[in-house]
């Protein structure tokens, strides 16, 4: 009876373990992603995604979403806010913050239940649009139902959609908070909120926006702080709002390890010369071009369209449906230069870019560090190229000091070693 008894737990023991790897062999994974990765993202600890007991449906859509193993920021992050507590995170742009939060996020979703339960805020509608994708795409096995508002986009829709089952909305603060003020977005059971881009949306632009949001929310949420700086009103918040948060910092230094910076020092009449050299030179997938005002992008772009090469361009001016083509049809890889104002700084996450220029060089540290993280992504190798003028020359030295960062005089022939995919023969935080 015993014996039999021992062969029935085997049998059951070898149909769950069958089922077990049953369910990974029919996922649709996507190709798998072989370019070398930095330390940004492969110097963990060795844990796997499902080392945190998460639903097996959530695993599929993180794995058919192409993430093998979690990056440091995943690692310290993941667990901890499924233990409930509340997170201010700080780490580089490009390593995972997005997945850090969306997981435990969706984790702690309960899709049988008709009601809001987490809110994401983000500071631009762009950022919105792409972090409700990914949450979408995580979320997709499920059943998890992610609603995505902004600024821009028609009110109808927004109460047309609250009517039908919402678990998960991204929003940019303002629209969010008039759809709580209108009683149209009920928050009374949304147990998270997820602030990505924490300096942005604690700036004066948004801070009184985030007081009255937080209001409208019950007294036991959770709260998630992920952020690439941390100035003094990220620690007001904190002190306010953050009941003993779970400090994660990541930062032993601010740039990216994958992204190789240089400068060129230029007359302004000769930016758009140097820009068509740097055209036929660089071996460019993709290329994000920067300028410091509205006027310079149009300008730009034309120029670049009078040079022969393929050219988008995107700012704030202009209609919320047309960015929303240009950003999607840049991602789809339709176009390889897209020449932006800093809307297109924070968060946008293109992993095929590598290549970024600018053509207007940044008066302070913290647009540098965000615009040159649109190349190296998630530990991926890119180059940031610095157009410099002799009245930019103090503020490349003050950037450099104040990131403790080298950016070299660009030489003759750029390597493609440290930023072409095919050319990469081993990791470049391995090389002596």
């Amino acid at each position: 009876m015993a014996a039999a008894k021992t062969e029935a737990a085997v049998s059951v023991a070898n149909s769950n373990l069958e089922n077990s790897e049953s369910w990974k062999a029919n996922l649709k994974l996507p190709p798998k992603d072989n370019r070398f990765k930095t330390s940004d993202v492969t110097a963990t600890k060795g844990n796997e995604f499902e080392d945190y007991c998460l639903k097996r449906e959530l695993l599929m859509g993180i794995f058919e979403k192409g993430f093998d193993k979690p990056s440091p920021i995943q690692e310290e992050s993941i667990p901890v806010a499924l233990a409930g507590r509340d997170i201010l995170a700080r780490a580089k742009n490009g390593t995972g913050k997005t997945a850090a939060y969306l997981v435990p996020l969706l984790e702690r979703t309960d899709t049988t239940k008709n009601c809001i339960q987490a809110l994401v805020l983000v500071p631009t509608r762009e950022l919105a649009l792409q972090t409700s994708q990914i949450c979408i795409e995580l979320g997709k096995h499920m059943g998890a139902q992610v609603m995505v508002t902004t600024g821009g986009t028609s009110l109808k829709d927004d109460i047309l959609r609250l009517y039908n089952k919402v678990h998960v909305i991204v929003a940019t603060p303002g629209r969010v908070l008039d759809l709580m003020k209108k009683k149209l977005a009920d928050m009374s059971k949304c147990q998270m909120l997820v602030m990505d881009e924490a300096d942005k949306l604690l700036s004066m632009d948004f801070k009184k926006m985030l007081e009255q949001i937080i209001k409208h929310l019950p007294e036991n949420r959770q709260i998630l702080l992920f952020s690439a700086t941390f100035p003094i009103s990220v620690r007001d918040f904190k002190e306010k709002h953050l009941r003993k948060p779970y400090e994660i910092n990541l930062m032993d230094e601010l740039t990216l390890h994958g992204v190789t910076q240089y400068y060129a020092f230029v007359e302004e009449k000769q930016k758009v010369h140097c820009l068509n050299t740097l055209f036929q030179k660089l071996q460019i997938n993709q290329s994000i071009i920067f300028c410091n005002s509205v006027q310079r992008v149009e300008l730009l772009a034309r120029k670049i369209l009078e040079l022969g090469f393929s050219c988008f361009y995107i700012h704030a001016r202009m209609s919320q449906s047309h960015r929303n083509r240009v950003f999607h049809d840049f991602r789809q890889g339709h176009c390889r230069n897209l020449v932006c104002s800093d809307l297109f700084t924070r968060g946008i996450d293109i992993q095929s870019v590598n290549v970024v220029i600018n053509f207007d060089f940044p008066k302070n540290s913290e647009t540098y560090l965000h615009r040159i993280g649109r190349s190296g992504r998630f530990g991926h190798l890119g180059v940031a190229i610095n157009l410099i003028t002799y009245d930019d020359r103090f503020d490349l030295y003050k950037i450099e000091n104040e990131l403790d960062t080298e950016i070299k005089p660009i030489p003759s022939v750029i390597d493609k070693k440290v930023y072409v995919a095919e050319f990469q023969q081993q990791q470049p935080d391995d090389e002596e």
